[in-house]
């Protein structure tokens, strides 16, 4: 519990925004992130509503001798609160929201706290959409520093790729505009670079001509698991950049508040979007249509529809997670997952998911940026709900377990964005890549006041 003399620093930042400081009635509500398991206590919290307001902070927060941390969801909050923040004013940006289209140009301009169901929502009705997640509630400025896996992304790549400008309150406090014309390794470095070299207030992003979409998910009984999973890995294994899809194994408990469909069932679940023409896209889901799914909902729909066909939770949850990525999938992998999430095993997972890479996320991008590609040919990632505290260790090991299992078929490389807890960050990026952006940041941020989830 943080003393008196603790708060006098953070106390020094009233008076520039909303400020929430331990023992303040708003305090706990305030640093609760979006994944609800994370105790995060930093020594302040701020919610600034301008930009004005984000550059006072940090310029106060310099002043105390306080770092900051811009969180605008807190999806990958765990492996921010490991770090400690005793020193540090979070800079919470979820009231710093808002978006303009240029349809002419096919860009958008969003502001820094924005998440994606805006963003989407207001470019759709030009015919455009974006290379968004698959959750409408994660935030714009997060997913692209970290690099951005989208259902589009093996046709258009990684979405960090499509950021053309930004604004940065950099760790002096200072406002600095970036473009290809204007400090451009700062640009480079935020595509794909994370959060450390200071509090993204703008972004521009170019947008996709992409009015509607083949999308949807097919939907069994888990029994039917190493028949799905089998053909899937054989659709993906020599798929065309069209087809961007992920494989769940999923377990729900008998919640009255999810639908009969999922309550208290096992299932594995199909889901993704094909760019291509009805009959093309149908040509390639028929090896997995003939195995007979309860649900298919693969059809032609509005594109902002992509946004609701992976069913992430619609609100904060507690959970923890792990991930890799595999350079294959063969047989003996396939076994080596199904002997853990299949239908013979026991599990406290809620899913194990296999997300296709390669295509032209595997593709140096045509841009310059601090993450160009993506290695491997497919993502792992398992994820345990932790509804109270004595869960988390348990949730833990049953994730940390899946990871391992799949090891032989593993890469060295991370994707950030996945990664729950803290790792080596270094595994994120080509070796050249990492020194490059190490000496951005030490440029921009020498005494490294800006934390964010993954340290640079």
């Amino acid at each position: 519990m943080s003393t008196a003399t603790d708060l006098r620093p953070a106390a020094a930042l009233r008076g520039r925004c909303e400020l929430h400081l331990p023992g303040d009635p708003g305090y706990d509500a305030a640093r609760t992130p979006w994944n609800v398991a994370v105790d995060q206590r930093p020594a302040a919290v701020a919610v600034p509503r301008t930009v004005e307001e984000v550059a006072a902070v940090v310029r106060a927060a310099a002043t105390a001798g306080l770092r900051v941390a811009p969180q605008s969801t807190g999806h990958g909050a765990a492996a921010l609160a490991e770090q400690g923040l005793d020193d540090v004013v979070l800079l919470r940006l979820h009231e710093l929201t808002g978006v303009e289209v240029d349809p002419e140009h096919r860009t958008a301009r969003v502001a820094g706290g924005t998440q994606w169901a805006e963003v989407v929502a207001a470019a759709a009705p030009h015919g455009l959409t974006a290379l968004h997640g698959s959750a409408p509630d994660v935030a714009v400025a997060g997913y692209l520093l970290g690099g951005g896996l989208s259902f589009y992304g093996r046709c258009h790549g990684l979405a960090c790729s499509s950021l053309v400008a930004a604004d940065v309150v950099t760790a002096d406090g200072t406002l600095v505009h970036t473009d290809a014309d204007t400090e451009p390794e700062l640009l480079w470095a935020l595509r794909g670079g994370g959060g450390n070299l200071g509090v993204v207030v703008g972004l521009e992003i170019e947008l996709l001509p992409i009015a509607d979409v083949y999308a949807g998910m097919l939907l069994w009984e888990v029994g039917h698991a190493p028949a799905v999973l089998r053909a899937w890995a054989e659709v993906t294994r020599d798929a065309p950049d069209s087809l961007t899809t992920s494989l769940r194994v999923m377990s729900f408990p008998p919640l009255p508040q999810l639908p009969p469909f999922l309550s208290g069932r096992r299932l594995v679940v199909v889901d993704g979007a094909v760019l291509e023409d009805d009959d093309a896209a149908a040509a390639l889901l028929a090896p997995l249509r003939a195995l007979e799914p309860e649900m298919d909902t693969f059809a032609r729909m509005p594109a902002a529809g992509l946004l609701g066909v992976h069913m992430d939770p619609p609100a904060p949850t507690p959970a923890v997670s792990d991930h890799a990525v595999l350079g294959g999938l063969d047989e003996e992998a396939i076994e080596a997952l199904l002997a853990l999430v299949g239908p013979d095993a026991e599990t406290s997972l809620m899913f194990a998911e296999l997300r296709q890479l390669g295509g032209a996320l595997a593709r140096p991008a045509t841009v310059d940026g601090a993450l160009p590609s993506l290695p491997g040919a497919y993502l792992l990632f398992a994820l345990a709900v932790t509804p109270v505290p004595e869960a988390v260790a348990p949730g833990l090991a049953a994730t940390s377990e899946v990871v391992r299992a799949l090891a032989p078929w593993s890469l060295a490389s991370r994707v950030l964005n996945f990664a729950d807890r803290r790792v080596d960050v270094a595994g994120g990026y080509d070796g050249e890549d990492w020194a490059r952006l190490g000496a951005t940041r030490d440029r921009l941020d020498p005494d490294r006041r800006v934390v964010a989830n993954h340290p640079v």
